[in-house]
């Protein structure tokens, strides 16, 4: 890398380069369950260093076959998209600027924290509503780069539906802005003896060509992080030209984005929640489409694993949740605790409503309690401007929410694989499909929680595993291949929103099959020929590469 290094110098490039063994072992992993130690990591000033890296990169990649960028934000990516064994390039320390708002849009750049961004749109009563389950860890540019989503999903879908324009940098060394466009204008654009001319010409070609294998490759399911987001570039019905589309979701393989536009909604004040023991599986066949009848905002779901792990680990939650929240939660279990006496239920339901008045979402609430009123659920209406954690039932939202960081730390000698940890199945299969779920997990001996997304049918399955053993190494295959073949024997998706990364791209084949597969390895090439962005994710992937990365300590 010190040819690389001083190149770089040369070029002019501001930021700092770090190949400490120190700093290496740090960006050696994300929240997957992989590890692959980088050359060097940057930390770019400005999008100016990062047009500088990518035209040095380019320039060497001949020279060196296996030079590569990937992009990093905030390193919570689960499924492995934000390591690699050549240079890391981190945008957090830098490049992490709120830039404004205007009107019902924001603009940032893609080091933020999620967190931080948060607190200034709020600041006009305006949210970006498709934050993942780690809000508080999460930055902005890894939402994008997966196309995140999470509980408010149900309502208002993922981050695609939220990018409104992009700043890209792409393997010509040059920033391109991307924003839907009309077919007038994309004739004007294809046209242009460029780069970016000759890439809007062979994506469109790709799209219309194959317009109906696309559209009916889409997976029949709410949410999909599952390849590249294709059939949303072109819409012949409205004539409109998209490319953030592809761009979203593609985990940093296509080109490395400097800046984000994002449009808002309205921050409603007031929320309720509705909570359902199920002790019988067989009665969600009733429940679900009662319950997304009345348009919840969120349908949240944790299984009786999550619930006595929480129950087991309770001193754990006064240092996750502090004095404060501890106590409410202990008081608020006690009425709870004694209907747990009369049996662990199979799942917990939480149904939230929001509204902009108290007397809005006692309504929407009071309507769904009276429909589903043989559950016995209760509920609790809080307003937006008290401490949530007062409402008695906000105690489900911790567990539900706490649940991983619990699985990660308490259990003495194995750790969390997320594996099989993203599935998506619509909810009218789900009860056949959960129980089927679970007999596989107990014949491959795993202890794992099922929490998730009710309404979209999206569960996080995360088993505890102790991978250095071998014989819970060899679990890995197989049973992912079980479990794979049961989410599409019910036409589903293998992943929701962690997305493809080193876990799942081995799996794109099994979920598309080989034209769409062809279609993705054609979008790779097209944006990124020499594979100078952030290899072996996405079409690139191959599970002999994957596995041999798995961490062998932890």
């Amino acid at each position: 890398m010190e040819n690389i290094k001083q190149k770089l110098i040369e070029s002019g490039f501001k930021g700092e380069m770090d190949d400490s063994i120190s700093t290496l072992q740090f960006y050696s992993h994300d929240a997957s369950l992989f590890e692959i130690m980088p050359k060097i990591v940057l930390f770019p000033k400005d999008n100016k260093d990062v047009i500088t890296l990518v035209k040095v990169v380019a320039g060497e990649k001949k020279m060196n076959p296996k030079l590569s960028i990937t992009a990093r934000s905030a390193g919570t990516c689960m499924s492995g998209g934000a390591v690699n064994d050549s240079i890391i390039v981190d945008f957090t320390k830098h490049i992490n600027q709120f830039e404004g708002i205007k009107g019902d849009e924001a603009r940032v750049m893609p080091g933020m924290f999620y967190r931080d961004f948060e607190k200034e749109t709020l600041k006009k009563n305006l949210l970006m509503p498709s934050y993942p389950a780690s809000r508080d860890l999460a930055a902005v540019g890894g939402m994008v780069s997966n196309n995140s989503g999470g509980e408010k999903s149900l309502e208002y879908g993922k981050i695609l539906n939220f990018v409104s324009e992009l700043k890209v940098v792409l393997v010509d060394g040059n920033e391109y802005v991307m924003r839907p466009i009309s077919k007038t204008q994309l004739d004007v654009k294809m046209k242009e003896k460029t780069f970016e001319g000759k890439l809007y010409k062979d994506i469109f070609e790709l799209a219309d060509k194959n317009y109906d294998l696309i559209k009916n490759a889409r997976p029949k399911v709410s949410k999909n992080s599952m390849g590249y987001n294709i059939w949303d570039v072109w819409d012949r019905d409205k004539q409109v030209f998209d490319l953030t589309k592809l761009i979203v979701g593609s985990q940093g393989t296509l080109g490395m984005v400097t800046d984000i536009k994002l449009k808002l909604v309205e921050n409603k004040k007031h929320s309720g929640i509705l909570v359902l023991f199920m002790k019988n599986l067989d009665d969600l066949g009733e429940v679900i489409p009662k319950v997304l009848e009345h348009k919840p905002a969120t349908f949240e779901s944790f299984d009786d694993q999550t619930l006595l792990l929480s129950i087991r680990f309770m001193p754990s939650f006064l240092k996750l949740l502090g004095v404060k929240k501890f106590i409410n939660l202990l008081i608020n279990l006690i009425p709870d605790g004694l209907q747990l006496l009369r049996g662990i239920p199979k799942l917990i339901l939480m149904v939230e409503f929001n509204g902009n008045t108290e007397e809005e979402v006692r309504d929407k609430i009071k309507e769904l309690h009276r429909d589903l009123k043989k559950y016995k659920a209760r509920y609790e209406i809080n307003g937006f401007e008290e401490d949530p954690t007062e409402g008695r039932s906000e105690k489900f939202w911790d567990m539900r929410r706490q649940s991983f960081n619990l699985l990660r730390s308490k259990v003495k000698d194995k750790h969390t694989a997320p594996f099989i940890d993203d599935l998506v199945v619509n909810p009218e299969y789900l009860t056949e499909f959960l129980p089927k779920l679970r007999k596989i997990i107990n014949k491959y001996k795993l202890f794992a929680t099922i929490a998730g997304h009710m309404g979209d049918g999206n569960f996080h399955i995360i088993p505890l595993m102790k991978l250095e053993d071998p014989k819970d190494r060899a679990k890995l295959l197989p049973a992912m291949k079980e479990v794979n073949k049961l989410i599409l024997k019910y036409h589903g998706s293998l992943s929701g929103e962690h997305n493809d990364g080193l876990i799942r791209g081995p799996w794109l084949k099994e979920q598309f099959g080989d034209d769409m597969l062809m279609v993705f390895k054609q979008v790779k090439n097209t944006f990124d020929p020499e594979n100078i962005f952030n290899p072996h994710k996405k079409s690139d992937a191959k599970w002999d590469y994957s596995f041999s990365h798995i961490r062998e300590h932890f």
